[in-house]
Parts: C-alpha cells; structure tokens; sequence
C-alpha cells in the first residue's frame, strides 16, 4: 500500500511538471514582486530610526526564499478534484481500494511541489548567482547562517510542506460543502500569504501582535523555516518552532479527515 501512495504522488508530480509555460510565467511574476518587495524594505530599513528584530539582509534572502517557494503556500485548490466534485466524478474515487484522504493528500502533495520545483530553480539560480555578478551584492540570496542551519532549515522546510498539505486537504473537504472553489480561493489567500509572513517579514509586525502571530499555524509555513536558514532563529533553539509546526500538522490532518468522514455521509452525487 505504502508503493501505491509513492506512486500517486510520483505519477501526479510528473504531470504537473509539464506545465512549463506557466512556472515560466510565474517565475517573471515573482522576480517582479521580489524585486517590488525588496525596494520597499530597503525604504523602511533606510528611515527607520529603531533597531529591528531582523536585519536587512535576512529580509532580503527572507523575501527570495519566499518567491522561490511560493508554491508551497495552500493558497489554491487542486482543480481537478474541485472538477470531480463539482461534477460528480468523485463517485469514482469512492470505489478506489484505498483511503480517499490519503489519496487526496498524496495528490496534495504534488500538487504543492511540482509547481515549487519549476519555479523555485530559476529563481535560487537569479538571487545567489546573477544578482551578485551583476554587482548587486545587497539585493542577493545569502547562503544559510551556517550548516548547521541549513540542516534544520529542511527539516523545517518538511514540516512546512506538510502543514501547507494537511491545510489544503481541509479546503478540499469544504469543497464537498461549497461544491464551488471561488470563494476559498479568493478568501484564503490574503489570510496564508499575510499570516505566513511572505509579503512583511512576521518579526516586523507590531509588538502587541507578536503573541498572537507566533501561537497562528500560518507561521509554520514561511516565517519558522525561512528564519532559520537565514539565522534570526538559532538552529540549535529551533525545537519549540518546529514543533509548533508538527503540532498544527496533526491537528489539520485530524480536522480534516473528520471533515471528510462526516461529509461522505451528506454528499449528494448528481442529484442522487
């Protein structure tokens, strides 16, 4: 069974890595805003007259890491499975001799990855080789804090996929109750992108905020791993951070399998 979950995962990535144009054009996209994005921190770092809790040039690899892995966000749906939904396929799915939520999330899985992988190459190559050449050395990629760093760094980065996973999984199950995916794809952006940290750096929100955002489960998907790489977290402190990932992990894939069960009992297949 354990083969069959890799090979969902395995044969679904490999098709989604055929659309090309699309990472290409997304990748444009995302130099643009990063570009946008850094012009605008180097504006506040320039005025501000407090000292910071993150440096510019964390800020900096801060913000091309999150272009680079902007796919990774469950900002969208999987459309096919919205399609399945809407239309009624999703029977089919039903008589599928394996467990439709660990289907769906392997689906899930790729989902989050192919896209990052097409996208993310191009831009690591952009940030930490051409900026510098081009002798724009304080717009560039820096490499991790330190080994150590980056060791942590992906364990974190793991756990972020997976919690960006078991959050999408439960978008997925909404669909069973909305059948259209328009309004959580229009809703929940703002609210992964914002809480995440991926458009302002989370340490640079007010004081009276901080408790709040570091208890959120947004923050294990961009400001726990991307602190890390660059230092603002100690890799050796990281534990408490990265549990903090795991913590809501499970807790979306509990909510979500039980979303999922008590859902197959009111579903309603082509009017039937």
């Amino acid at each position: 069974m354990r083969i069959a979950y890799i090979s969902i995962i395995s044969a679904r990535y490999r098709t989604l890595l055929q659309y090309r144009a699309a990472a290409i054009a997304g990748f444009v996209t995302q130099l643009f805003w990063g570009c946008i994005n850094i012009m605008v921190m180097m504006a506040f770092f320039a005025l501000s007259s407090e000292e910071q809790p993150i440096s510019l040039a964390q800020v900096v690899s801060y913000i091309w890491l999150g272009q680079a892995l902007l796919g990774m966000l469950p900002w969208t749906v999987d459309k096919e499975i919205e399609a399945m939904i809407l239309n009624g396929d999703v029977s089919y799915e039903l008589v599928r001799p394996i467990d439709l939520y660990d289907f769906w999330f392997c689906r899930t899985i790729a989902l989050r990855t192919a896209s990052t992988t097409l996208r993310s190459i191009p831009m690591l190559i952009f940030a930490m080789v051409v900026l510098p050449l081009a002798g724009l050395d304080n717009w560039a990629l820096d490499l991790p804090a330190s080994m150590t760093s980056f060791l942590v760094f992906t364990i974190s980065l793991f756990f972020a996929l997976m919690l960006a996973v078991s959050f999408t999984m439960i978008m997925h199950v909404v669909l069973v109750y909305t059948l259209s995916g328009e309004g959580i794809n229009r809703i929940l952006p703002a609210f992964t992108i914002i809480l995440s940290g991926n458009i302002i750096p989370l340490p640079l929100f007010p004081d009276w905020l901080q408790p709040f955002l570091n208890l959120q489960p947004f923050r294990g998907l961009v400001d726990v791993p991307f602190r890390i790489y660059t230092g603002n977290i100690e890799a050796l402190a990281a534990g408490p951070d990265i549990l903090h990932q795991i913590v809501w992990t499970i807790a979306f894939i509990l909510i979500g399998r039980f979303m999922l069960m008590r859902s197959m009992g009111r579903m309603v297949i082509q009017g039937g």
